[in-house]
């Protein structure tokens, strides 16, 4: 098992060798604050990134040695997320095809009706999208119309959800605003100001894990960083959250799926 690496701009980029596959893997440096324990993190997304987190002043040779120690949990994340993959389909928005909400699988149904106005509805295990007609844009039309009854569906849950959880979050001041935006790699985030930002796709989990994530969200007004501090706090709020997260990460690909 050996290691190569390249160095693009302010980009780090390296990789090893583990058996006969070329593993490449992303080192983003950051900035520690006094008292923050510093930590070399290591993440397998479903996607089948592997992103470093280190303190901006690590050596390479720690980053290569905690990667190294890690080898074979790497390759082996990998190799289950990517045998996940191959059950993960692009879709068409055509009928038969499958679609979540709030944790609950419903099958798309497209139907046509001249008298009817375009919507989106849950029927009997459904999802069914009506077009006034069908054309040569039916697809992205069923597209849209899906994209924007989730958007819809979330700001309200969202909504709901956060409003049940402020009592625990006690450190928050005030109802904090959130947006809807769709993001590639996260559920969520916080911005320096306490705004919240909330993946559409997240609708399509269930509620519990959209309390972990508004939770998590919640607990980076208190601590902005991944600190002890800040799982101590996320563990007060939500003591299973280890478990909950799981649910959520073994089902991202299909949910985040369009």
């Amino acid at each position: 098992m050996t290691s190569v690496s390249s160095n693009e701009g302010n980009k780090e980029e390296y990789s090893f060798i583990y058996g006969d596959e070329a593993v490449t893997y992303e080192v983003v440096r950051k900035p520690v604050t006094e008292g923050q324990k510093r930590k070399i993190t290591i993440k397998v997304h479903p996607n089948c990134e592997v992103a470093i987190t280190a303190p901006e002043d690590t050596e390479r040779g720690d980053i290569h040695e905690a990667v190294m120690k890690r080898a074979k949990w790497i390759y082996d994340a990998l190799k289950e997320f990517r045998a996940h993959l191959e059950y993960v389909q692009p879709k068409h928005y055509v009928s038969g095809e499958m679609q979540f909400y709030l944790g609950r699988r419903y099958v798309l149904k497209v139907v046509e009706d001249i008298e009817a106005l375009p919507s989106v509805k849950m029927n009997r295990g459904k999802l069914l999208v009506t077009l006034t007609r069908f054309n040569d844009d039916k697809t992205a039309m069923v597209r849209a119309l899906v994209r924007n009854w989730y958007k819809v569906r979330a700001e309200r849950v969202f909504h709901e959800r956060l409003a049940e959880l402020l009592p625990q979050a006690t450190w928050v001041d005030g109802i904090p605003s959130f947006r809807v935006l769709p993001m590639a790699k996260q559920w969520g985030s916080c911005s320096a100001k306490g705004n919240l930002m909330l993946n559409p796709h997240l609708i399509k989990a269930p509620k519990e894990c959209i309390d972990y994530v508004i939770l998590h969200e919640l607990c980076h007004i208190a601590e902005h960083n991944h600190s002890e501090r800040f799982w101590r706090l996320l563990t007060s709020v939500m003591p299973h959250w280890k478990e909950v997260k799981s649910k959520l990460d073994g089902m991202a690909e299909l949910y985040l799926n369009e």
